[in-house]
């Protein structure tokens, strides 16, 4: 199975879930299905997706990008 954590700040949480959730159909459209959540210090926030295409997700990220999302990202695979 194929995972994608990927790690961005934002000061205010619920601004931040509140943009993602409206990008739910994008996110899906991206063979995405986010599996966790994680608020971390400093304003950090993890999210963790399972991927079902991984050129759709890398699509999706090049797309965030270039928006402006400063997300950083990693293809996980089970061990």
């Amino acid at each position: 199975m194929t995972q994608l954590l990927i790690q961005t700040s934002a000061p205010d949480y619920s601004a931040w879930k509140a943009a993602f959730d409206a990008e739910a159909e994008n996110i899906a459209a991206a063979s995405l299905t986010p599996l966790q959540i994680w608020k971390g210090d400093a304003n950090a926030i993890l999210v963790l997706f399972e991927v079902h295409n991984r050129k759709n997700a890398e699509a999706w990220l090049a797309k965030q990008s270039a928006l402006g999302q400063p997300y950083q990202s990693q293809f996980l695979e089970t061990a």
